[in-house]
């Protein structure tokens, strides 16, 4: 089958490699369109130490059956599917709980690490348990669908943030997962979503898709603007979608005391907590991990346009052309969102 392989840091070709073999709880699926990550763009140059070549990356998919493991029953050949891209093993005390994003034993397809490999969706097919699988409409076009799981991960951000009617939120970073995150929060029925980031096309971008107020950080003091918006009082929920001193910052004195910052973004390893801050304004800070369940409302959602991913699709390429969309993605080339790659075509 045609594949994208990294072969080594910094160089992706085009390979013929065999068929994944099915286990019985497994399906293949002819991958129609798979988005290009930020990790998969991280990973390129192996400093994450998570795409350890040689290893085919890409997990934002979707596409149809083709062929079934012998213990599947609930799908047939053809089915339009999407997939979660964590595989958890469903019997830790995490999975049994519903935890199933911090499983003990979870592997993320297109990821090679010390742990795990698990070779991913820049390819013709790629073999995936049934049960992370959800059906897709026949209404929702396949690059939407590849959009399903970042919508989901901006899903769970809220989810785990507890958002209440009539919140107001500050999204910083207007990258892929905040623009996401800031849709999700208004679905989630915040009533002013603000957000900050310093390039003003993502943040006329965001104005688009529904933000009330948009800063450019480079110009504007973030906290000091909110704190105006809002009477002196701060935000009720802040999601910092970056992973930087100065963004997590940003996000800390933005919200009001008692009030929630949940950590998505994870650029650097560490960063400086104003601890005093945190404490005597008794804020929560919350961890957000990938997915748990919140495909089939990323769906919902989609579906009925309260998501928006259209406008987030810079472009639809082929395989052969991913090579070349990667080192664009690399080079943080201005005005680049999401990048589909279509290996079925």
């Amino acid at each position: 089958m045609k594949s994208l392989l990294l072969t080594a840091y910094n160089h992706l070709e085009i390979a013929d490699l065999p068929k994944p073999i099915l286990g019985p709880d497994e399906v293949l699926i002819r991958v129609e369109a798979c988005g290009i990550c930020g990790s998969d763009v991280h990973g390129y140059d192996g400093s994450t130490g998570r795409r350890i070549p040689p290893i085919v990356m890409g997990h934002e998919a979707a596409g149809t059956i083709a062929a079934l493991g012998a213990g599947v029953h609930d799908y047939t050949v053809g089915d339009r599917v999407t997939f979660d891209s964590m595989i958890s093993c469903g019997r830790c005390g995490f999975c049994l709980r519903g935890d199933n994003n911090l499983c003990d034993n979870r592997q993320v397809i297109g990821v090679a690490c010390k742990e795990f490999r698990r070779e991913g969706a820049f390819a013709e097919y790629v073999a995936v348990p049934e049960r992370v699988l959800y059906r897709l409409s026949d209404a929702m076009t396949f690059p939407e669908a590849a959009m399903l799981e970042p919508a989901s991960v901006a899903l769970h951000a809220v989810r785990v943030t507890e958002v209440k009617d009539g919140d107001t939120a500050l999204v910083v970073g207007a990258g892929m997962i905040g623009l996401l995150t800031l849709q999700a929060a208004r679905a989630a029925g915040c009533k002013r979503v603000f957000i900050a980031d310093v390039d003003e096309t993502r943040l006329d971008l965001a104005r688009k898709l529904g933000a009330d107020e948009a800063f450019n950080s480079k110009s504007v003091d973030v906290a000091a603007r909110v704190l105006e918006l809002t009477g002196g009082r701060g935000v009720d929920v802040a999601f910092e979608a970056v992973g930087r001193n100065e963004t997590v910052a940003a996000a800390i004195d933005s919200t009001r005391k008692g009030g929630t910052v949940t950590l998505i973004g994870n650029i650097t390893p560490e960063v400086t907590l104003p601890l005093q801050k945190v404490v005597t304004r008794e804020l929560r800070l919350q961890g957000s991990c990938a997915i748990a369940g919140e495909y089939t409302q990323a769906i919902e959602l989609i579906g009925s346009g309260k998501i928006q991913v259209k406008p987030l699709i810079t472009a639809i390429a082929t395989l052969e052309e991913g090579p070349g969309w990667f080192e664009r993605l690399y080079a943080h080339e201005p005005n680049l969102m999401k990048v589909i790659l279509t290996p079925g075509a």
